[in-house]
């Protein structure tokens, strides 16, 4: 990694080189293993399994197939000692009746739809409005809601899970029967890749992402105000009072979403930005600057760097835009398995997706799925030391 001068009493950087390449230790397979144990039961009676993936340099992720959710994400610091860096909870039930769609996956339609209403080959289509006047990840039982098949998975790339769902026709409002397949692997890179893949029989609309909450200083740590973020985003999508979109790519230039170098957190989010006071922090779509609208190649869309403890996070995508929350309505009537409660700003997502509300959009990408094609995404969460 090369250092670069920042101004300010903040050190950051500018990370320029990706981790270390481990051997296969002469074998086809990764050299990684999958742990699998019973979570529990959900309250309508299903099994719930977590299967615990770890790789050769002791990098270890917990999943667990009630809603695709991760659970847990340990790698290590500067010094070599592990911590849990993404929110969660320690049992099920809490999973069930509290979460804040800590970890899971989120569909059919990840983040905002306006009124709960969009048009689709000329016939209109209602979902649940259960954020406000909007439709939110999903609706009422989204996918992050269900139980998933699982199955291991072992390869050259590393060890992980394949978990599939399929969607019926109209569940949560949304038409065509869809058959959807999430697959997670951790490499012996320290990378956690999420792959995802779906069919449908009926025009659709499909956008699916992770909601990860990330605090690189370690779950229950506190804010994460001094961590420093760089995305590749010159523009973003200004939202209304609800937090839809408004149609427009307004340039970060100026604005409290200017991560274009290196910034700390804290003072964005709590920034008199107008955008930042409508969403109570940052809880905005930023867009990738791609170049085309039809690039769909894997690029570095953000790094978040964490002073304290040297780690850091690369998330690389295929999709155009990566909506950035940090975590601005947690109030503290959560805890997590530290035992310590998960205030306003305690941690950040970076939900990979196409954009909010882009049905009601025909300017942004389109998000419609339609027999015939293969729904394909993916994204790379790389963990790295300073």
């Amino acid at each position: 990694m090369r250092r670069l001068a920042h101004s300010g009493a903040v050190k950051t950087l500018i990370f320029l080189t990706a981790g270390f390449v481990l051997p296969w230790a002469n074998t086809a397979w990764a050299a990684g293993n999958i742990h699998k144990r019973p979570y529990g039961t959900t309250a309508a009676g299903a099994a719930v399994d977590e299967y615990t993936l770890t790789n050769a340099s002791g990098m270890e992720v917990k999943i667990i197939t009630y809603g695709g959710t991760v659970t847990s994400i340990k790698v290590p610091d500067r010094n070599g000692n592990m911590a849990n860096v993404v929110l969660g909870f320690s049992d099920l039930n809490s999973y069930e009746t509290r979460s804040p769609y800590f970890g899971c996956i989120i569909g059919r339609y990840g983040n905002r739809i306006a009124k709960g209403k969009f048009t689709l080959e000329g016939q209109e289509y209602t979902l649940a409005a259960n954020n406000g006047p909007n439709s939110l990840h999903g609706g009422n039982v989204g996918f992050d809601k269900k139980v998933w098949a699982a199955t291991e998975v072992r390869d050259m790339s590393g060890v992980g899970v394949s978990l599939t769902y399929t969607s019926p026709d109209m569940e949560e409002g949304y038409p065509g029967t869809l058959n959807m397949k999430v697959v997670y692997t951790l490499t012996d890179n320290n990378e956690l890749k999420i792959d995802y893949t779906a069919t449908t029989d009926k025009p659709t609309v499909f956008n699916p992402t992770n909601h990860s909450y990330f605090n690189l200083a370690g779950e229950g740590s506190g804010p994460i105000y001094d961590e420093v973020l760089w995305m590749a985003a010159d523009k973003f999508t200004p939202v209304d009072s609800t937090l839809i979109p408004t149609g427009t790519l307004a340039p970060v230039a100026g604005t409290a979403f200017d991560f274009t170098v290196p910034k700390v957190l804290g003072p964005a989010i709590h920034s008199n930005d107008p955008q930042v006071v409508i969403g109570k922090g940052i809880d905005h779509n930023l867009v990738l600057n791609r170049r085309s609208a039809s690039d769909k190649s894997m690029m570095l869309g953000a790094r978040l760097y964490d002073p304290q403890s040297g780690r850091i996070m690369e998330t690389w995508t295929t999709e155009p835009g990566i909506q950035v929350y940090t975590g601005n309505f947690l109030d503290g009537s959560l805890y997590g398995p530290s035992g310590r409660a998960y205030r306003q700003g305690a941690a950040i997502t970076f939900e990979t997706q196409h954009f909010p509300d882009s049905p009601n959009h025909p300017n942004f990408p389109s998000t419609e799925l339609k027999p015939g094609q293969t729904f394909r995404s993916s994204t790379i969460h790389k963990f790295l030391v300073d």
